[in-house]
């Protein structure tokens, strides 16, 4: 049975289950608010709504078991971002829009905070609420929002489980959930990280997740690219300088770990720093203390550092371009974010993401079209985000409508290249029914190709193929069965 179950009712009318009364008392409005709260907390459920300028209007007795004593309070009539974030339930979010237009969502992750008990990692499944006559329920309720601890949910490897938002991070793929479980243990640490992963998939963003779900948190968050940066200058860009500690020094210049003094310093492309430097940084991270360039005056800082690199830096270390102490010092927290590629999952939903931000800044409201959206699943993005980000920027720029087409996609993503790695090709492929059903209409052969495709890729693991495709596992099935797509069960020697 589905979270929010059928029909699509709760607070009002059918769903609260009594008889047909007119202007309903507040007395009987709370007795069917408790029913609700109590029938969804016998699950393990936290249920509320929201009215339609997406405020909390009405919270289950869970929530304080989730969030501590005093979270119903605090948080009864207060926007629904404040506890959701922007992401989900913004004025742009993905499930505020989802919302917006009378569907339903079930199963998607948010990390909801409330001072001082750090944060939750949950699953949200929301859906409009359907009013009657009858309603003895709140009628100024809209929505119904249901939530579970993320540890409730034993997630299926290979299952892409839902969208995440968290601290800036959309995410579906199962790799990629671990990520944010990882750095949601991280917030009461302030350990080293070394964030890893080619470019453009998002290292920044992960390291101000992590800043932002830290300790350091109301601390600043200060970014310093190594690779950005000649080499000598970057010491001082690093450190500071004093007036007159080089030609052209004719002030005092304050450097990156004062600035980031009791908050989070993060280098971005370590691996490009200069060997020289590599001492020094290695010194800083053992004992704290640093020196201006030109002053020779011991300094202390309190920073954290959060590094990133494209490169491989154990490689480096062995062909000896990158200090072997440094290396180990830096990965105390290792975490390697994968390639758009590996997590097709993601693509759909950051494409909306990322759509949503290009048309607040360009005033547009624009959306994708199917046929767009499967070019976006078709393409390799080799330059990962930051290439599905420029490529969605360009659409918006070159598009007339109000609707993406794939002829508005830059020419390299609808122009078939896509590299498939020989690792998804199953070792015995699939035998299909010898005579499938005949269908009531002609079988969309375009279609069939291209289901039995995404099938192949992800070795007909039905749940990766769902995600991947947008759709349930239901209705996934159920195409497969139209379209003769169904395999025997059978094994092979």
């Amino acid at each position: 049975m589905s979270e929010l179950g059928r029909p699509d009712r709760a607070f009002g009318g059918d769903g609260c289950d009594s008889p047909a009364v007119t202007g309903p008392s507040e007395e009987l409005r709370r007795a069917g608010m408790k029913a609700v709260s109590i029938a969804f907390g016998s699950l393990g459920r936290t249920c509320m709504t929201l009215d339609t300028e997406f405020r909390i209007r009405n919270v289950s007795a869970g929530l304080e078991t989730l969030l501590g004593p005093g979270t119903i309070e605090h948080l009864t009539g207060q926007p629904a971002e404040k506890l959701f974030g922007e992401e989900l339930l913004g004025v742009t979010g993905n499930l505020r829009s989802a919302l917006l237009a009378g569907e339903r969502r079930e199963g998607w992750r948010a990390s909801l905070r409330m001072e001082p008990n750090g944060s939750r990692q949950v699953s949200v499944s929301a859906a409009p609420l359907l009013h009657d006559s009858s309603a003895i329920c709140d009628p100024e309720s809209t929505y119904l929002v249901v939530v579970r601890p993320v540890e409730d949910e034993l997630l299926e490897e290979g299952d892409a489980g839902g969208l995440t938002g968290f601290g800036g991070l959309i995410a579906a793929a199962p790799a990629m959930l671990r990520i944010l479980r990882l750095v949601e243990s991280l917030q009461h640490s302030e350990a080293t990280v070394l964030i890893g992963g080619e470019s453009g998939t998002g290292k920044e963003v992960l390291a101000r997740a992590i800043h932002a779900h830290s300790p350091r948190r109301d601390g600043p968050f200060v970014v310093v690219n190594c690779a950005a940066i000649p080499a000598e200058l970057l010491e001082s860009e690093l450190f500071g300088h004093v007036r007159g500690a080089f030609t052209g020094a004719v002030r005092d210049r304050v450097g990156p770990f004062e600035l980031a003094d009791h908050g989070t310093l993060f280098l971005d492309e370590i691996g490009e720093m200069p060997p020289s430097l590599q001492a020094k940084l290695l010194r800083v991270l053992q004992d704290g203390t640093y020196e201006r360039l030109g002053e020779g005056v011991m300094r202390r800082t309190h920073a954290r550092i959060i590094a990133a690199t494209n490169v491989d830096l154990r490689q480096a270390v062995e062909e000896g371009r990158f200090r072997k102490d440094l290396y180990y010092r830096l990965r105390v927290v290792p975490i390697e974010l994968p390639p758009l590629r590996e997590r097709r999952e993601d693509i759909e939903p950051l494409a909306r993401h990322l759509l949503a931000r290009v048309n607040a800044r360009s005033g547009r409201a624009v959306r994708l079209t199917p046929g767009a959206m499967r070019a976006l699943l078709g393409y390799d993005w080799p330059g990962n985000v930051r290439e599905l980000q420029n490529g969605l920027e360009y659409a918006v720029a070159v598009s007339t409508g109000q609707s993406l087409q794939p002829e508005d996609l830059p020419a390299e993503v609808t122009a078939g290249n896509r590299r498939r790695p020989a690792s998804v090709t199953p070792a015995h492929p699939p035998v299909l029914l010898a005579q499938p059903p005949v269908p009531t209409e002609p079988v969309p052969q375009a279609e069939r190709a291209r289901l039995l495709e995404v099938l192949d890729r992800h070795q007909w693991n039905r749940a990766a193929v769902a995600a991947a495709l947008g759709m349930s596992r239901s209705t996934l099935w159920r195409r497969m069965r139209e379209l003769g797509l169904v395999k025997r069960v059978a094994t092979f020697r």
